[in-house]
């Protein structure tokens, strides 16, 4: 077992630093569906199979043609005439023997005809290439399901994607840019006692330059405090002073020169960080004032409940402040001082992760749950994240294409430069009108590209029309479409393999924001963008 767990880690290694145990659990209990093994298709489970999903199943009723054999790695020569989920299936299994591979011969419509809660025991679906009234068939299966549903498209020289699932919540999210967590505007009790154990004034050499830059800043900002009515240095004077009053402390030798004290110079540089004032995000502050988090049932999703424990913890024990997150950055100091000075801040996120798990506790047995129904370890993972929880909502298929809900403000306000990505949005919504009158594709044959430009500026102008879109689309646009003849370049299709199978891990694993809810992909000029529709 240690043996095939050790494997495993070498295998993984790069990834598990990304999202970590957890994180490749998820992703190795997960199921995903794949509609239509195209070139697309096989790009995005490529780059599910290599990092270890636990399964995938590919819904296909397409036999291979030679054009699929012509742009997809997936399938070779030997495969042209055999069904393309099968082919696909037995070729992408090879990547990696982790993972288990099933494959469907049928058309989604037809599932969606004979047994539409086929699509419900997957943890995402994956649609690439599909027409409009599939993916509105589809869409609401899975909506009402709550299944994630992830809708992809390879167009010429246009890659589109769009995220519909009515919510999703992040745990870790990983910011870029986080804030350190260090409370000196509001030190805790034990923070304080550590701080007062340090004199300064009276060490040797030795123990002064090997002080923590964190416990120096706390040092002169008591002194500072004092001396300023309790304000704290808020402006670029009064921080300038501040760093001033620290390189004053600086050790000098007997020449009054100061010595080089790399620990009190890391102090000057992290004033701004250390003065960060402790408060509750906005964005946190929204969801603590959502319905889901003050109203609990048996039904309540573990994320809500955990929230609901985190703002209880807030109006008591915090004293308006959320759980102490219980990392501190690195910093010139020797071992000793450095490791009591991370178990202080460890130690105080312990016990407030404690309380935070009392406030579950409780929660759980007044809607009739079992206390250990939230495990000890995911309290703690959601305390350390708390200012970092995101909920992505997105809007359903419908909505997105209903005349009265239409994002018609979005649309306009990106068309007002007719070169913006919105232009091929509209376009793809065009080709897919085009589709359903015509049973075909714009310009799959040469000799239908002049006649299908009129045919599918007629969509263009309707599709307008329609939604009382005022917006002008080049014929330059019309006559490109018409050319791209439906064709899924393999360049375009990687690309948006890697973006697909990336926002689908996030889904999966619950880390990292996903984009909501549609991202177009214009590969002539190597730009993309995401707007809510």
């Amino acid at each position: 077992m240690a043996a095939t767990k050790a494997a495993k880690e070498q295998k993984y290694d790069r990834q598990l630093r990304l999202w970590g145990d957890h994180g490749q659990e998820a992703l190795e209990n997960a199921h995903v569906c794949l509609i239509n093994a195209t070139a697309t298709g096989t790009e995005i489970l490529k780059n599910l199979v290599l990092p270890g999903i636990g399964s995938f199943t590919i819904v296909d009723g397409h036999t291979v043609s030679g054009e699929d054999a012509g742009n997809n790695f997936f399938l070779s020569n030997n495969s042209i005439g055999k069904n393309r989920a099968q082919a696909a299936t037995e070729l992408l299994q090879e990547l990696n023997s982790d993972v288990s591979g099933n494959f469907v011969e049928e058309s989604p419509d037809k599932l969606l005809d004979n047994d539409p809660e086929f699509f419900h025991r997957f943890s995402i679906v994956i649609g690439v290439q599909l027409p409009e009234s599939t993916c509105l068939r589809l869409g609401l299966v899975l909506w009402t399901a709550s299944v994630p549903f992830l809708i992809c498209k390879t167009y010429g020289l246009v890659g589109f994607m769009r995220l519909v699932v009515q919510e999703h919540t992040v745990i870790e999210s990983h910011p870029d840019n986080a804030l350190e967590d260090l409370r000196l505007d509001h030190p805790f009790a034990e923070f304080k006692n550590l701080v007062q154990s340090y004199d300064l004034d009276s060490m040797d050499k030795k123990d002064h330059s090997h002080t923590p830059w964190l416990i120096i800043v706390a040092k002169y900002l008591e002194k500072w405090l004092s001396e300023h009515n309790c304000q704290p240095p808020k402006n670029y004077k009064e921080k300038e002073a501040f760093r001033q009053c620290i390189r004053e402390g600086i050790l000098k030798n007997e020449n009054g020169v100061p010595e080089d004290e790399e620990n009190f110079d890391e102090a000057i540089k992290n004033v701004n960080t250390a003065l960060n004032q402790t408060k509750i995000p906005s964005a946190i502050e929204d969801l603590f004032n959502h319905d889901q988090c003050n109203n609990i049932t048996s039904q309540t999703p573990s994320f809500w409940v955990m929230l609901r424990a985190v703002k209880e913890f807030v109006h008591n024990e915090g004293n308006g402040s959320l759980p102490v997150r219980g990392t501190i950055p690195d910093m010139i100091a020797d071992s000793q001082k450095f490791i009591k000075l991370q178990s202080v801040y460890r130690e105080k996120a312990m016990q407030d992760a404690a309380a935070v798990h009392k406030h579950v506790e409780s929660l759980l047995q007044c809607v009739g749950k079992p206390p250990e129904s939230i495990s000890e370890k995911d309290i703690k993972l959601f305390c350390k994240n708390a200012s970092f929880l995101r909920v992505v909502r997105c809007r359903s298929l419908a909505e997105e294409y209903s005349v009265d809900s239409v994002n018609k403000d979005e649309i306009t306000s990106h068309m007002d430069n007719p070169d913006s990505e919105m232009v091929f949005y509209l376009m793809l919504r065009a080709i897919d009108r085009f589709y359903q009158q015509h049973s075909r594709y714009p310009g799959v044959y040469n000799y239908q590209v002049e006649e299908d430009i009129s045919k599918l500026k007629l969509c263009v102008t309707s599709l307008l029309q329609e939604y009382s879109l005022n917006v002008n689309i080049k014929d330059d646009y019309i006559h490109e479409f018409c050319r791209y003849g439906a064709a899924e370049p393999h360049t375009v299709a990687a690309f948006l393999g890697g973006s697909a199978a990336q926002e689908a891990i996030k889904i999966i694993s619950h880390q990292f924001v996903p984009f909501n809810n549609t991202f177009i992909y214009n590969a002539m000029s190597q730009t993309s963008a995401t707007v809510q529709l």
